[in-house]
């Protein structure tokens, strides 16, 4: 059993500590961590997964994004599940749950970069017109809409939200 809450400061560096263990030392050298350099993650929808003892067990977080200059958008990621923890469906509860968090706070569309059979799962397909920065495999970025139709139209370059904006678009 697992209690999921909203990231709060005191849990940063904790996050931050699992998310070294289970990425690559490089992690921050991704194109899309240039989108969140600055920038503070989403409240309320970066999550921690607690087990009963109170020990970190997995972790979501999102950032706000423009697509094409104007439409805002959810960059989901990284989510991350202890290695002593995977296999427990924990990265599923995780992104179903902040998804629908997002959904009841007014966001109309997410996106992120990963592999589409594992994401397909929860409703991500594949986003054509929408580019994050190099070095970005294209296969691999992926989107859903939160609203119906939410991100049709919507193509461009995505990149940095500026302070203030927050949901829908």
């Amino acid at each position: 059993m697992f209690e999921l809450a909203a990231e709060t400061a005191q849990d940063w560096w904790e996050v931050e500590a699992l998310y070294d263990l289970c990425f690559a030392p490089g992690r921050m050298a991704l194109s899309s961590y240039r989108l969140r350099d600055g920038v503070p993650p989403v409240a309320g929808l970066s999550l921690v997964a607690r087990d009963g003892e109170g020990i970190l067990a997995g972790a979501i977080r999102f950032w706000p994004v423009l697509v094409g200059g104007q439409h805002p958008a959810l960059l989901l990621g990284p989510v991350a599940v202890h290695p002593t923890r995977q296999g427990e469906g924990l990265g599923g509860l995780l992104i179903r749950d902040s998804l629908a968090r997002a959904r009841a706070s007014g966001w109309t569309r997410v996106m992120l970069v990963g592999d589409a059979p594992y994401y397909k799962r929860f409703g991500f397909e594949k986003l054509a017109g929408v580019v994050m920065p190099p070095p970005t495999n294209p296969d691999r970025v992926l989107g859903q809409d939160l609203v119906a139709g939410a991100w049709t139209g919507v193509s461009g370059a995505v990149t940095r939200s500026p302070a203030g904006t927050g949901a829908g678009g």
